[in-house]
């Protein structure tokens, strides 16, 4: 090969190099700033303030957001799975289709959030406070949500099998369709909560108090309901614990 012959590609390997030195890849760190996409994966952000936020579509996978201030930020589409969120504040905020499987959310304060169509699969949430939240189409598989306060919550069409809800508050809570398979609801308080067409087969009720709740088209075959009160609830064409459909017009108990 000749001078000449071995000129171009030098000449292209320079030219490349002399690019990456005026415009080097851009490596995402811990340090970035907040924004839309940003990637901060292992990092601790504990306690960081991030108010009206825009993160929608980050990775924050396993970062450490303990008592983060997350109040009214856009988070849609963000993924938090394995992250640590105890003790944060989510009041307001949109975490519209994220994902957060495994997440520690313990404690969080999150009043009024919008979780609508997230995944909580295996998530820790005892403790939590969710009043009001939009969780409609959520999913919290196996999710560990003892005492978590789901008062006024909107759970239509919400996936709550295998779940653990001993304690929970739910009362005034739309379920309308949810799938309870197998949830763990014993104490519970879903008093005046909306259960229409909702999934509580092989569900542990025990001792819950489901009085004047709506379990109207509901199945609960072979659910556990020691100790439960049914009184005042509306049992219209409910598929009963027996298997037997309680006809129409049932109230406090299956007839």
């Amino acid at each position: 090969m000749t001078g000449s012959d071995t000129k171009g590609p030098i000449r292209t390997i320079l030219a490349t190099l002399l690019l990456l030195v005026q415009f080097p890849v851009a490596v995402a760190a811990c340090s970035d700033p907040p924004a839309p996409s940003v990637l901060w994966i292992k990092c601790d952000k504990r306690g960081i303030d991030l108010r009206g936020a825009d993160l929608r579509g980050a990775i924050l996978t396993h970062t450490d957001l303990s008592g983060a201030d997350l109040r009214n930020a856009m988070l849609s589409g963000i993924e938090l799975n394995f992250a640590k969120l105890k003790g944060s504040r989510l009041e307001g905020a949109r975490l519209d289709n994220a994902r957060l499987t495994s997440a520690d959310l313990s404690g969080a304060i999150a009043p009024e959030v919008s979780l609508r169509g997230a995944t909580l699969n295996r998530a820790q949430l005892s403790g939590a406070d969710l009043t009001g939240a939009d969780l409609r189409s959520a999913s919290f598989y196996q999710a560990d949500m003892t005492g978590v306060n789901l008062q006024r919550a909107q759970l239509q069409g919400a996936n709550l099998s295998q779940a653990g809800l001993k304690e929970a508050k739910l009362s005034q809570a739309d379920l309308s369709g949810a799938n309870l398979q197998q949830a763990i609801l014993e104490r519970a308080v879903l008093a005046e909560s909306t259960l229409r067409n909702a999934n509580l087969e092989g569900a542990s009720l025990l001792f819950a108090d489901l009085r004047r709740a709506d379990l109207s088209g509901a199945s609960l075959v072979e659910a556990a309901i020691s100790g439960a009160k049914f009184e005042g609830a509306t049992l219209d064409m409910t598929m009963w614990i027996n298997r037997r459909r309680c006809r129409s017009g049932s109230v406090s108990e299956c007839r």
